[in-house]
């Protein structure tokens, strides 16, 4: 009896060490003072600069590459569809060419919450390219959380330009 218990309790132990802490279902963000997480002494990010049209010469040219998302979401908007539809048209017709899709989150929520969406966030733009046909060996999704804003600061404004994702041609 002792040895079945004893058993049951490891079980128990192994189960509730492998769950992740990092639920993506619930809001972990409540706090909409534009504080980051309460976090005293984390180390300042320097921005990254966002040209939607950089590097034109390597993918396809007038075609934004940046797609925004809401608040703690990571559902593709229609109105970045047609972002969707010039990249996927581009890189069926050039199968030899990759991309990287970096997904980012604003400064709200803790590292490994934030991480997770920056990838929900890529993967979504992943996804919607292979339902246009677009080979899945030619994309890369990456997610930088809240650690690359394009603009630093506080408020919805700020906040709206850090929650993104974006395609970078690699070759």
């Amino acid at each position: 009896m002792l040895k079945r218990t004893i058993y049951s309790l490891a079980i128990v132990a192994l189960i509730a060490g492998c769950s992740s802490g990092t639920k993506l279902n619930e809001t972990p963000v409540t706090d909409r003072s534009g504080t980051a997480g309460g976090q005293q002494g984390a180390s300042t990010v320097a921005p990254v600069t966002i040209d939607p049209t950089a590097g034109t010469a390597q993918g396809p040219v007038g075609v934004a590459r940046i797609v925004y998302f809401d608040y703690d979401s990571y559902t593709v908007k229609p109105e970045f569809q047609s972002v969707i539809d010039g990249h996927a048209r581009f890189l069926k017709a050039n199968p030899q060419r990759r991309i990287s899709i970096e997904g980012h989150t604003d400064e709200r929520g803790g590292r490994e919450y934030n991480l997770a969406l920056g990838q929900k966030r890529s993967e979504a733009v992943r996804r919607a390219l292979t339902l246009l046909g677009v080979n899945d060996n030619q994309i890369e999704a990456v997610s930088f959380g809240k650690e690359k804003p394009a603009v630093t600061g506080s408020g919805e404004e700020v906040w709206a330009q850090n929650r993104r994702a974006e395609i970078r041609y690699t070759r």
